[in-house]
């Protein structure tokens, strides 16, 4: 009985559930029996049933309304399976993980679980054990999952797809089910931060100062400073920034915490949010804990007509020089390093793609692109918060529709890289279905129980 039961893509998904988030367990039955084997892995009944109860779990908590059957039974089985065999062939072929790397994996789900609910107490309640005994419980479940994600990934990156193939497939999609594309626009910014004005620079800085010499001199602690002083969003949790990607944060607050030992505290440090007063927690790998007093500079100390006046002088200057454009202006002036270094450009976050849709841009970018009605044209300056919502700060910016495209039926010539994207997607799933198909072949697989015929032939699957 080696036929595949369900399509990857779903097993993907099962596969993929969260490990949190699920805190009452099945009833244990009184006899629990055995219904597949992979090698030298025993799958039994109570393994499905509880990763069929998570699924269930996870799909209420995405408000989508399912009822058991036993499809999804059957399609959680399949999937066990197939994570045996990826994990054997994964050994086979020296794919591996380590236990730093399933640690900080552990760790940020921690952390997001223990936000979400408030504290780690109440994780722990939820849970009914310890954090302690959460990570050990985890983490070979976690190690596991990881190294099949490698596993695929390794797979697919084998795959690559030849403009023909390309063709091919956009010609197999009936003409009548060829999605609409919506309405989208190429954009470019430039962005100017308003300079401070310097007595209030130099009033923040006194005050960041005083405060780090009475943490260091006075027995203060930067909890109780934090919440009386700081300006920053987590003054009331005591100036706390739970384990965080070093690249998520400020380059020169990332470099300031890297630098200290556990426990130690920096120099007073600023960046674009104002001055810090930084103490290292813990480091793991390229992760930190850290706690942090934040000075920052008000805002009517900000002198925004200079910024205002920047970003007109730039505006005039592409209007009367031809030899200036718009992309070297903004690699060597605008204040915003996730679109500077792109000479402006503005990217979709997710799939990095240059065309957006008009729903993808944010309120005060919609407003400012609906104004604009030629490619070409630059907006006048406006002002806007940069950053995210947790550090933001005002700047200001002008706006160049660089791209016009009307909503259209998807073509070949408009939406070529979209359509080799989801025709690449496509090649990869199916060469590793192929492949674990072929795996299935050359691995000891039994079913222990009956698979009712309705599931042997791929193509009468349900779930498809």
């Amino acid at each position: 009985m080696n036929k595949p039961l369900y399509t990857f893509s779903f097993i993907l998904l099962l596969f993929l559930i969260p490990l949190f988030g699920f805190a009452q367990q099945a009833p244990e039955e009184s006899v629990d029996k055995i219904v597949a084997v992979v090698n030298d892995h025993i799958i039994l009944k109570s393994d499905v049933d509880e990763q069929v109860q998570q699924y269930m779990f996870q799909m209420q908590q995405q408000n989508q309304q399912i009822s058991f059957g036993e499809d999804i039974w059957y399609a959680v089985l399949q999937n066990i399976v197939d994570r045996n065999i990826m994990l054997d062939q994964a050994a086979i072929d020296s794919i591996t993980v380590t236990n730093q790397q399933v640690n900080q994996r552990i760790d940020q789900r921690i952390d997001q679980s223990v936000q979400q609910l408030g504290s780690e107490q109440a994780l722990e309640e939820q849970m009914g054990k310890s954090i302690v005994q959460i990570r050990a419980d985890l983490r070979e479940n976690y190690r596991e999952q990881m190294i099949v994600q490698r596993f695929q990934q390794q797979k697919r990156e084998e795959v690559d797809i030849t403009r023909p193939e390309v063709k091919e497939f956009y010609e197999s999609i009936p003409k009548d089910s060829l999605p609409v594309i919506p309405e989208q626009v190429g954009i470019s910014q430039i962005v100017i931060e308003p300079p401070t004005l310097e007595n209030a620079r130099q009033e923040a800085l006194s005050l960041a100062k005083q405060l780090r010499d009475s943490v260091l001199n006075h027995g203060k602690t930067i909890e109780e400073l934090a919440k009386r002083h700081s300006d920053g969003p987590s003054a009331s949790d005591g100036g706390k920034l739970p384990l965080i990607s070093l690249d998520e944060l400020v380059p020169e607050y990332s470099a300031a915490a890297a630098a200290l030992e556990p426990g130690e505290i920096s120099e007073v440090v600023e960046t674009s949010f104002g001055f810090h007063v930084i103490r290292l927690n813990k480091r793991v790998g390229d992760q930190i804990d850290t706690n942090h007093i934040l000075i920052s500079i008000d805002e009517d100390s900000y002198d925004n007509q200079a910024a205002i006046d920047r970003l007109n002088e730039l505006r005039d200057s592409l209007r009367t020089n031809e030899d200036v454009t718009f992309s070297e202006l903004a690699r060597e002036y605008s204040d915003d390093p996730n679109t500077a270094s792109q000479g402006g450009r503005i990217l979709n976050p997710q799939t990095g793609q240059r065309l957006l849709t008009l729903e993808e841009l944010d309120p005060a970018l919609y407003r400012i692109v609906l104004l604009l009605d030629e490619e070409g044209d630059i907006s006048e300056p406006k002002s806007f918060q940069l950053g995210n919502s947790n550090n933001s700060r005002r700047a200001y910016r002008i706006v160049r529709l660089d791209q016009h495209v009307p909503e259209h039926v998807a073509n070949l010539e408009q939406d070529y890289q979209r359509i080799k994207q989801v025709a690449l997607q496509e090649k990869q799933q199916e060469h590793i279905q192929d492949l674990i198909s072929e795996l299935r072949q050359e691995m000891y697989v039994e079913y222990k129980i009956p698979i009712p015929d309705r599931y042997e032939d791929p193509e009468e699957d349900p779930m498809l």
